[in-house]
């Protein structure tokens, strides 16, 4: 009869005996917890993020006109795509002045892009488009603009983006612009400025 296999183990460690064993010496060995005594009538203190003072409910009442509208790296391209001029649709779709504003890491990304989006660079450059300085590290646009935006509810973000807008509707009181049929259209915005439903 031949010899019987012995199934192999895999991922077996070798085992540790525990710091607060008995058998290591005392100087090297892990000192027990000591459970402190909860005093109960101490106040107890919890961390509440702040709301902004700015919402009403959902009611956003820093915005209104000029509208500052973030906008995103892809934003740009489709709407060169869809042969939009950046400013006057946007001001045909809120029906007031719209100041666009472009942070250093939007900038960044469409720098990146290289030669084939040299127009989406002219584009983002327009002396009328505002220019915000980030302080932070990297370039990544998307948390960029997420942090700016639940920090400073005054913007509109305009992006295309699926991603970004599923984060940016967990914020409350930031509307967001998008290009549908070849216009701008806004979502989350209060009723009573002149923004048209489609």
């Amino acid at each position: 009869m031949g010899k019987q296999k012995k199934a192999r183990k895999y991922a077996v460690m070798k085992r540790m005996i525990s710091l607060r064993d008995q058998r290591i010496n005392e100087k090297e060995r892990a000192k027990a917890r000591v459970k402190k005594k909860e005093d109960p009538s101490a106040i107890k203190e919890r961390e509440v993020p702040q709301h902004p003072s700015c919402l009403f409910f959902q009611y956003n009442t820093q915005l209104g006109p000029p509208y500052h509208i973030l906008v995103d790296t892809n934003f740009i391209n489709f709407s060169i795509k869809a042969k939009l001029d950046l400013v006057q649709s946007m001001m045909d779709c809120l029906y007031a002045k719209c100041i666009p504003c472009i942070t250093d890491c939007v900038m960044g990304e469409i720098e990146k892009l290289g030669q084939k989006y040299r127009v989406a660079l002219r584009i983002a450059k327009d002396p009328r488009f505002e220019r915000l300085p980030c302080m932070h590290k990297g370039t990544y646009a998307d948390d960029c603009l997420v942090q700016r935006v639940t920090q400073h509810k005054c913007y509109i973000v305009a992006t295309v983006d699926k991603e970004l807008k599923r984060r940016i509707r967990k914020i409350p009181g930031v509307p967001i612009m998008y290009i549908s049929r070849h216009r701008y259209n806004i979502e989350r915005m209060p009723d009573d400025y002149g923004a048209p439903r489609f």
